[in-house]
């Protein structure tokens, strides 16, 4: 068996990328990374905004150029979602930073968020970013783990208005 690998998003995966949704929305859980967001329900209008919105176009105001990636097994199924951002915003240097990523629930505690930061973090080393900015939530354990497993150090932690977890600042020199 091979290790998951990174995918950018197509219909060749749309009905696993779809279960991905389904089960985070079953847990009540937000959508992590933002495109997951995205309306789904036109998929080819999906992968045409995500691939717009990594080439910069499309952008909503305040946000930068993205480029989404899929976390993908070897029999097709999606893992996970990550989302690279091409540049900081003030917003996303408080809250968001350079990479997001979420993992599908059913598929936690394997090591794929420390797989799909690993993997993200090459392609921004590849854009041009050689150090990443990640953020989490104090209490996302396994986040945390995955960023210090990545070479993050903790810069800072606050508490910010509208939460009640510590938010944390971890820098990855890439």
């Amino acid at each position: 068996m091979t290790p998951p690998k990174l995918e950018i998003p197509s219909g060749e995966f749309k009905a696993s990328y779809l279960s991905l949704l389904e089960e985070i929305r079953q847990r009540g859980e937000p959508f992590i990374p933002f495109p997951l967001k995205y309306p789904a329900e036109d998929f080819p209008a999906l992968l045409a905004r995500l691939e717009a919105c990594a080439q910069g176009s499309e952008i909503a105001a305040g946000f930068v150029a993205h480029q989404t990636y899929w976390l993908v097994d070897d029999a097709g199924q999606v893992l996970g979602a990550s989302n690279l951002r091409l540049g900081l915003t003030p917003a996303l240097r408080r809250e968001g930073g350079h990479i997001g990523y979420g993992i599908r629930p059913s598929a936690r505690r394997r090591g794929h968020a420390t797989l799909i930061l690993r993997e993200t973090l090459v392609k921004a080393k590849e854009r041009g970013i050689h150090r990443a900015l990640i953020t989490c939530h104090k209490g996302n354990l396994g986040s945390a783990k995955a960023i210090l497993k990545n070479g993050g150090v903790l810069e800072s932690e606050e508490l910010m208005p509208g939460h009640t977890d510590l938010m944390q600042w971890y820098w990855i020199p890439n």
